[in-house]
């Protein structure tokens, strides 16, 4: 039984890890600008335009609609001053309109 000692101690330090430290608040104008955009016209419009029967249309539009909510988001944040224009664009994959 003394030869397990040292075996269960180590078990038991290979377990711990670093405390977890709480995320930061994120900044008021971000959270609603992010607001904004899910609530925006150009986001709106495409549940109007879903057809549930036709998986291919649903897919196309809700990355349609992703995208249309991440302009409008960093269109927000431009408008409050948050953030600077220019960027890179989100690599799309081949087929993607």
């Amino acid at each position: 039984m003394t030869r397990l000692w040292p075996i269960l101690a180590l078990l038991a330090a290979c377990g711990t890890g670093p405390a977890r430290q709480a995320a930061e608040p994120e900044d008021p104008g971000r959270v609603a600008c992010r607001q904004e955009a899910r609530d925006g016209v150009s986001t709106r419009d495409f549940f109007r335009r879903q057809n549930f029967s036709d998986a291919n249309h649903t897919a196309r539009l809700r990355q349609e609609m992703a995208e249309a909510e991440d302009r409008a988001f960093n269109d927000c944040l431009r408008r409050r001053g948050l953030t600077q224009g220019g960027g890179v664009e989100r690599v799309r994959r081949p087929g993607e309109v």
